[in-house]
Parts: structure tokens; sequence; C-alpha cells
């Protein structure tokens, strides 16, 4: 595909309104228009390539591409699994190779998922099945939508890594029985060999026949995706260049004549780069070059500290268009949008207002829980490093949304997209950090200044100043109880900001600060993810009121089930507390259909030693469903001098069937010390245009020794693949918000928690 600067790339909302006018016409355009893309796997001397997700060499080594951003999650791993599993592989002989974006990568099911935020409402509620589903599904393919995020890797991919392997091995098996003179079918594979009763033959042997054989039609897949190594615990492959350093961080890269630059810009919001003192920055020993724009200064030279002192002395000097940026204000931004509205309501079951009105029959409560603006911080700054030459730009760097990179980077400096040759690397964390693609603007218009490779890292302070921070939220919920103590009605109300309307319009190409103002009061469907609770209640309502906030947010792990599940479990704790019932019965008998959730709260209570939350016991509990799967915590936690201090956090899972066990333990154990660090900080305030945080230290994090034990257990299940990445997080902060008071009496009705004190 051909993409100019100036033109339009990805899953743009004007292709997908002109898809969904034209509906089946534009399907029977698009069923003619050839399918076939090459791979962008290239095979080096000795390497046979089978398809666009495999390669395997003369020697027996097996490479597996990955479109995917691997910051931590496994993902690597886990598809190289799928792959080699389906292949009948040596885990030992297997390797992976990360691979730029391709069609053929395209997460049709992320596309569909977050077809809301590219799409008016109807539409994009429609995007799971039929002809919007259809289109969604192609639009995404060709204008190459690979994107890393919504615990959407294995949901997307296992199936097309269980083909890749699937022929593999049936062209593998075909070139052996050639030799053996029987039929293909009749071959086995086992660790790399190929085998006919006692008979054996290497993969190594078999590749140069193998490679020039056709597929069989359809793809043989082994009856059952569970195997020899799918399934199974398997070594992490990137563990072992992570200890011995050997991995390449984008602020790895080495390349001749390199420089570095460190970069600055203003507050929050749309700044202009008024001055800046070049005499004293050029005054620094190592400096090379200053390079200004309307909006930043970069400083570059020949060692990055030398690059970031001179930008300290440069002194720019900024000005700000517009309102500022002051928590204060955008709190009350928020109470005044639920205040005044108007909302857009996204589910009405039966009849809130008259179950809310039935005051002689009923008992009505309301609470506002508010969530404070939350950062990333991941443990690497964003970083990238470039090299533009004869009209062309290449590009080191750690994206989830690869392709806009590329888009970003030749918008910068008027070239082609085609003209940007991206490497993707290892990212040091991410949180959906990476979805911003400022730094890849910023490297190319560096690198062809100075016309030399340069590598820019961002400070710290300069990454949190520039982070698209998680919203912040006001939860106002109202609920009725009936004469036994049943939820007779629910009213949950939502204010924050389009965030995936924001994140869309960037992916679309625009500016931070465009996309931000072309989202404001927007619908954002993806604003209430996790606010439909699961439990059976006849009369609800959920409504989103969209706030207008002078500052730029992002996607944050889990999303809004980061602050909805605060909202739902924290109040749902309430009404079991209204209602004179214990939390665990309160929640199972609204538990209707929910049979996989059910078992996640029993299992979770039974593992605690659940005691009903009594007072004084310490215990709390919460569950939450997301991307196809489920858990449910109990959290041990008390007040102590030194704030919140959580002694024990349990945890059921059940997140359908497992490709590797103990990634997906990992990632329910680094999930739910994220949200313990969600629930003690990882918050920033705005003061004058600035975030009050610049540090780590400053953000509240939890160190080592507060890390409470933390014990996980998994319900084994056939069901499909479900997220796993994300679902540690939503429910840990109410369940030890409900755990203080049940232990202090208090209730607490903000993230961070005793951001207010007692």
């Amino acid at each position: 595909m051909t993409m100019r600067a100036d033109g339009e790339s990805g899953l743009t909302r004007r292709k997908l309104l002109v898809g969904g006018g034209i509906g089946v016409g534009l399907l029977l355009a698009w069923g003619v228009w050839p399918r076939r893309y090459q791979p962008n796997l290239r095979p080096a001397q000795g390497e046979h390539l089978f398809g666009p997700w495999l390669k395997i060499a003369e020697d027996g080594k097996v490479i597996i591409g990955v479109p995917q951003s691997e910051s931590g999650q496994g993902v690597y791993t886990a598809l190289a699994q799928i792959v080699a599993g389906e292949l009948g592989a040596d885990w030992r002989s297997v390797a992976v190779q990360p691979v730029p974006p391709n069609p053929v990568f395209a997460n049709s099911v992320l596309a569909r998922e977050w077809a809301t935020a590219f799409l008016p409402e109807k539409l994009g509620l429609d995007a799971q099945q039929g002809p919007v589903a259809s289109i969604v599904n192609e639009v995404a393919q060709r204008e190459m939508f690979v994107i890393t995020g919504g615990s959407s890797s294995i949901r997307q991919f296992e199936k097309p890594c269980r083909e890749a392997g699937a022929t593999a091995r049936s062209l593998l098996c075909q070139a052996a029985a050639a030799r053996w003179d029987i039929d293909w079918e009749q071959c086995q594979v086992d660790k790399g060999f190929v085998t006919f009763g006692k008979k054996r033959i290497a993969f190594a042997d078999l590749v140069v026949d193998a490679a020039g054989l056709t597929p069989p039609s359809p793809i043989p897949l082994n009856p059952s995706p569970r195997n020899r190594l799918s399934g199974r615990d398997a070594p992490r492959l990137d563990l072992s260049s992570k200890v011995d350093g050997s991995v390449s961080f984008a602020g790895d890269i080495r390349l001749p004549d390199m420089l570095y630059a460190a970069v600055k810009g203003g507050p929050v919001g749309q700044t202009i780069l008024k001055s800046v003192n070049s005499k004293a920055a050029t005054k620094v020993r190592g400096v090379v070059n200053l390079v200004r724009t309307d909006h930043w200064v970069a400083v570059v030279a020949t060692n990055w500290w030398a690059a970031n002192k001179a930008l300290d002395v440069s002194a720019p000097v900024f000005s700000i268009k517009g309102r500022v940026a002051d928590s204060g204000n955008m709190g009350d931004n928020l109470s005044s949008a639920i205040a005044n509205g108007p909302g857009t309501r996204m589910v009405r079951l039966g009849d809130v207002d008259a179950a809310l009105a039935k005051e002689a029959e009923t008992r009505i409560f309301n609470a506002d829980y508010t969530i404070s603006a939350a950062v990333h911080a991941p443990i690497e700054t964003r970083a990238a490093t470039a090299e533009y030459r004869n009209g062309r730009l290449q590009l080191w760097l750690a994206s989830q949304a690869p392709q806009s990179a590329r888009l970003a980077a030749a918008n910068a400096i008027g070239i082609d997209a085609d003209d940007v040759t991206l490497y993707p690397v290892i990212a040091g964390g991410s949180f959906d950090r990476n979805f911003d693609n400022l730094i890849a603007a910023q490297i190319a218009v560096i690198a062809k200044e100075v016309g030399r490779p340069v590598q820019l890292t961002w400070s710290r302070a300069e990454d949190i100043v520039r982070d698209h921070v998680r919203t912040p939220a006001l939860g106002r919920l109202t609920a009725a109880l009936d004469r036994d103590g049943r939820v007779a009605g629910l009213s949950v109300r939502v204010a924050a900001a389009s965030t995936m309307r924001e994140l869309a319009n960037r992916i679309d190409g625009q500016s931070p600060v465009k996309a931000r103002k072309s989202a404001v009061g927007e619908f954002d469907a993806l604003a209430l993810d996790g606010a439909v609770p699961p439990y059976a209640i006849t009369n609800m309502t959920v409504d989103h009121f969209p706030v207008d906030l002078p500052i730029i947010t992002g996607p944050w792990r889990s999303l809004a089930h980061s602050y909805t599940c605060f909202f739902i479990e924290s109040f749902i704790d309430e009404l079991a507390q209204k209602a004179g019932i214990e939390p665990l019965s309160f929640r199972m008998q609204m538990l209707v259909d929910q049979t996989r959730l059910a078992r996640c709260l029993t299992g979770v209570a039974s593992m605690a030693g659940w005691d009903g939350g009594s007072s004084g016991s310490s215990k709390g509990l919460a569950c939450h469903s997301m991307r196809g799967s489920h858990i449910a915590i109990v959290a041990n936690a008390r007040t102590s001098e030194t704030g919140v201090r959580v002694e024990r956090i349990s945890a059921m899972v059940d997140c359908g069937r497992l490709i590797n066990p103990d990634l997906a333990r990992q990632q329910i154990e680094g999930g739910i010390i994220f949200g313990l660090a969600q629930a003690v900080g990882a918050s920033t305030d705005f003061a004058n245009g600035w975030p009050t945080v610049r540090r780590l230290r400053e953000i509240d994090l939890p160190v080592l020794a507060d890390i409470p034990e933390i014990i996980v257990e998994f319900i084994r299940s056939d069901e499909e693949p479900g997220g796993v990445s994300e679902l540690g997080v939503p429910a840990v902060a109410p369940a030890i918000a409900n755990a203080l008071f049940s232990a202090a009496g208090v209730r607490l009705r903000e993230l961070p928690l005793l951001s207010r004190g007692l």
C-alpha cells in the first residue's frame, strides 16, 4: 500500500463511514480485490520462508515473526508457543523476530472492539457483528491496523498462528512422505522431527524440499489446540537476553557516527516556544546542534548527559494558548458535566426513574466516587533512534501503533510513509504509554536536521509532562433497595474525557492537541467499559457525560475498567452493608447466568478464608469480568501511620484456556501490583499547566517492602482464551477500599485512597 505523508492512513472515521454508507456494494467490491499480501518476514542466507509468520533455517532453527509489541507481557513467547506447538518444533530451537506492520497482521478483534471510537454511536455499537463488523475487518486489514492493546494478542492471533504452524508441518510431512513413498497424512511430528513408525527425519533435512511444495487446503489443524507446547509452561524466549543484557531497547541501538539528543516542551496544552538561550547551550562541551520547532527544542550532542545539561541551561520559555491545566478546575468540570449534561445513555433496562421514585417501597442511596489522573511511568522513558539519508528514514522504536508512528515521522519531515522503515524493538514497559508517537515525529525532525544518526531519550520529567494520562473521572451512582435488600434500580453516571476518541484521532494522524479538541463533547462508549455490572438488575441506566479537560488523555492499563470497576464494586459493597447482607452473598444472589464469575467468587472466598468482611476483619471483596475473562479478589488491608498497608491479596481467575500458565500468572500478579499502585498512588494533580509530579519517587508507587503476599489460582477451563494482561488491575483498588471499611469503618471513595486523609 502506498501512503502519502499528507494522506489518510489507518482505521479512519471517514473510511468507515464510507464503508457503512456503501454497505453490501463495498463488500462485493472488496470481494474481488486481491487479498494476497507479501510477507515482510525476510529470509536470510540458509533460511526458508513458510508464510508471513514463520521461517525455518537449514540448521533446524525455527524463527517466528511477531507483529505485536513486546513490553513485558510475554507476547513473543505466547505467540511463538502457539506456532511452534502446532508445528511440532523443539522449543530449544525456536527464536522470534519482530516484524514491521503488514495487512496480514491486522488486529480485527481490537478494531471491532474500538470501532465505537472511530464511528458514530449507532454504527460503532453495531461493529461486533453483521455488515458493519465485516467492513471494520476489511478496513483494518487493508489499512494495516496493527495495534497492540486491549489484551487482544491471543484472542486475535491464536488461530492464524495455529494455521501458520500447521501449514509448515504439512509441508514438512509431504517432503518426508515423498522420501518414504507414503501418504503424508501418515506422518507425525515430534520435537523437530517428522516420524513414521521408527523412521524419523529432522526438520533441518527437509526444509529445502518442503519450501517448494504447495500446502493442502484446508489447512490441517491438530484436533486440539493443546499440545506439547501450547497450554503448558515454557521458558520465556526474551528472558535470557534481558538477563545478560544482550536485548536491544530503543536506547541500546548504536550506529556509526551517532549523536544523542534531549528534548523539552512546554506546559500541558497548546504551547508555543518563545525563546531559548542558544549561546548558553552551545557552550556546554560536546554540543553539536540545537533544533527548534514551534513547540519544542532539542539539543544534540556527542553524549546524552551533555545534551540534557545544555537543554537545562538553554532555559526555554513557552507561552500557552487557552485554558491552563489545574486540578481544582478540572474537578469542577467533572461535577458540572454530570450536573448540567447532556449525557449519552449507553444502557437502559427497565424503568429506573420509576424504581427510584417508589420512596415508600425502597430506600434510595447515592454515592460519588472520584478518580485522579493517572500516569503510566514505565521504567523506560520514551526513546527512539533514527537515521535520515537520501530521502529515507530508518527508525528504531517501540510502538503499540507502529503504522501510526511511521505516519507521524513521515508527516513531520514531508516524506511518504513508505519511505520510513520502522524496526520494532522491545519496550521497557508501556501500560499503553507507547500509543504516543510524538517521539517518532521529533526524532525524524532531529535526524533530518543534523544529517547523522541520532538517538533521542526523554528525561523522566519530560516523559511525565508529555504523558497522555488516564482521565480523571467522577462516578455518580444512585440505587434503590427494596424491602428485601435487593437492588430495585441502579443509575450509573460517569463523567470522563472521551479518551478513546482522542486516541482514534491520534492514530488517524492528528496532533495530540487537535485530537483532544476533535473529541470534546463526543460520546465515548469505551469510557464506560466495565460500568455495566455483571449483576441481574432489572432497572438500570448507564450514562456517559463527556468532559472538556485541558489535558491530553490516553488509555491506561485496563482502560476505563480501572475506574468503572472501582465505582461499581465499591458501591455494591456499600449497598450490601445498607441492606444488612454479607457482601459475598449479596453479590451471589445477583449473579444470574454468570457461572464463571460466580465460581471465581466462591473459589477466592475459600482460598482467603472469607469471614464475611465483618467489622474489624480487614478483608474486602471485589470481582470483575472483562475481555472474556473473570477474576475475584479478596484483599487484607488496614491503615497505618504511613498510609494504607495491604497484607495479602488472593485472586481466583478464569481466563479460559491458557497458552502458557506461567505467563498468565506473571500477568495477573503484575496486574495486581499495578492495581495496588493505583490504590495508593500512580497519580498526579495539575497546577499552572504542569503535572505536580516529575519523578518516580513523587508518584507514591509501592516499593518492594509494600508488596503483600499475593496468591493466584486459576480455574481450569476449555473456553476460548480471554484477555489476561489487564485483568489483574481493576478489582484490586475496590477490594482494598472495601477491606479498609471492614477494618476501620471508614468508606473511601477517592483514588488514590487516603488522598485527602481520614
